[in-house]
């Protein structure tokens, strides 16, 4: 689609959020488990900041599990009693693929895991900005970097520990959503989306806010989530799932980069992108700081 130019830089810094990461585990969970790793190929050295030493550990471990951690593939491998980690941070443009030819720059894999055991005979890492990062853990390893990294996640903690965690908070609800040490997954595209729909104001305090404006806010955020899963993740710019498909969820979207269109609740009023704040849309009509 043509895109103006007061869109052109939250474009440009949109990544994947948690329904992406969670398409692209959902793809990998079909098609590499039960698979053995013949060969673990890192091309660009930098971009694994742990574990450099537990490469050789991979060669023939079997993947048997793959889930997420927040923003993070996580894939679980065993070998000989043993289980290692490899964990992938997708950053602005990292994204996991079947098929070298899904990878618009080939030279930006950075990391080639080929496989043996399932249809399924190759992985590709492809990071073209190098935002995306991997880490190899032990299982001390892992916990140690969820601890330091990740507060609860947003699809999974409940209404109860996610009203307190809101209502703990005297900061503003938006940099709330985006700090992933207190809730983990939500990046910038999905904050807009969820407190427009929960008709809650990205200014607005969490410890000012009712309990019924929390028990909403959690609700439309496990609604808002689900669709975008459902919808294979928003696709703004690099996103795809392993098997090369884009999401749909952006032509779902109701008010990221809508500036200057009319309020999709029916109200008189335009969605506005928040003064000194680029990447924050939201209706000054429908939106409440209470």
């Amino acid at each position: 689609p043509l895109l103006y130019p007061h869109q052109i830089l939250t474009t440009i810094v949109s990544m994947p959020e948690l329904p992406e990461v969670e398409v692209v585990v959902q793809h990998l969970k079909t098609r590499v488990i039960g698979a053995i790793v013949e060969t673990l190929a890192i091309h660009r050295a930098d971009i694994v900041r742990t574990g450099h030493d537990l490469i050789p550990w991979f060669h023939q471990a079997t993947i048997t599990h793959v889930h997420r951690m927040g923003k993070c593939v996580v894939m679980t491998c065993q070998r000989s009693q043993e289980t290692r980690y490899l964990l992938s941070e997708l950053g602005m443009t990292g994204l996991w693929f079947f098929k070298a030819n899904f990878a618009t720059s080939p030279q930006h894999i950075h990391c080639h895991i080929t496989l043996s055991g399932t249809k399924t005979r190759d992985l590709y890492y492809w990071n073209p900005r190098r935002f995306g990062r991997l880490w190899l853990f032990d299982s001390s390893g892992l916990e140690a970097f969820m601890q330091r990294r990740f507060g609860p996640d947003a699809l999974a903690i409940t209404q109860d520990a996610f009203c307190h965690l809101v209502q703990s908070t005297r900061g503003q609800l938006k940099p709330f959503f985006l700090n992933q040490h207190r809730l983990a997954g939500i990046g910038n595209i999905y904050a807009n989306e969820i407190l427009f729909r929960a008709n809650i104001h990205p200014h607005a305090k969490g410890h000012q806010l009712r309990r019924t404006s929390c028990q909403r806010l959690h609700q439309t955020m496990q609604i808002v989530l689900r669709e975008a899963i459902t919808a294979g993740g928003s696709s703004i710019q690099d996103f795809r799932a392993p098997n090369g498909s884009p999401g749909h969820f952006q032509e779902a979207h109701q008010v990221y980069q809508q500036d200057g269109m009319p309020c999709p609740h029916g109200c008189s009023t335009l969605i506005k992108r928040l003064q000194k704040e680029r990447s924050s849309f939201f209706c000054p009509s429908c939106q409440k700081k209470r």
